[in-house]
């Protein structure tokens, strides 16, 4: 009992050494997750919500024949009304509302108004920035064509050009969130990957290493017994 015992303190031992650095990045990381509220995260008090639409006319649909169509939708923007489109595969389409025309692609500084028109924070706009739909930002991850519309404060927020909306905000801790979930989920290159071979090999050993301990606790605590009563 005693060979078999050390062979498991040692397996212990080593496994310890192996997957200690994991668990410390996965309790920081966790902490750093769960230590400010989602919501504040996500930066959804930095946009007010956009305003009731109100036409002087009946609304002229868009030619929507032969489309893939997901759904329609009138909505507020700070250039106005507009249809938004919505295909089966994501993408969108704004057209005018009383003609039913289909709108060009929003330039830079209409992005940049929409995005002033609705923020409630006290940062102003740095710069605005075209996006490569092929190879977006990390912190967008969408491949759309859009707008980065970057605020003083280091705030980023972007505006999809086809529909005008604002579909990502990113604070900068949202960035360093961001950074902490790819080190918990062990894929700090994309920051998706959450069954990759390396958070999945170590979770293995994880768990060896405590059904090792599990084991070893009633085996120490019979030997320490043991030698109580040999004394």
């Amino acid at each position: 009992m005693g060979v078999v015992r050390s062979k498991l303190r040692r397996w212990h031992i080593w496994l310890g050494w192996i997957v200690g650095l994991p668990i410390f990045f996965w309790v920081v990381s966790g902490l750093v997750m769960v230590v400010r509220p989602i919501d504040e995260v996500r930066g959804s008090h930095l946009l007010r919500d956009p305003k009731p639409v109100h036409l002087a006319a009946a609304p002229v649909a868009p030619a929507i024949e032969g489309l893939p169509l997901a759904s329609l939708a009138l909505k507020q923007t700070a250039s106005g009304p507009r249809w938004v489109a919505t295909l089966d595969d994501g993408t969108a389409r704004a057209a005018d509302p009383l003609t039913g025309a289909w709108l060009p692609e929003l330039s830079a500084i209409a992005a940049a108004r929409e995005v002033t028109a609705r923020y409630t924070g006290s940062a102003s706009v740095a710069s605005v920035a075209r996006t490569d739909p092929h190879k977006p930002p990390l912190d967008l991850r969408r491949e759309i064509p859009a707008w980065q519309v970057t605020l003083t404060d280091g705030t980023h927020f972007y505006v999809d050009t086809r529909s005008g909306e604002v579909v990502a905000t990113r604070t900068r801790f949202w960035r360093f969130y961001d950074w902490m979930w790819g080190l918990h989920i062990m894929d700090l290159k994309g920051r998706e990957d959450t069954h990759n071979p390396l958070i999945i090999g170590f979770a293995i050993l994880s768990l060896l290493t405590t059904l090792l301990a599990l084991v070893m606790l009633p085996l120490t605590i019979r030997r320490r017994r043991k030698a109580k009563a040999s004394q």
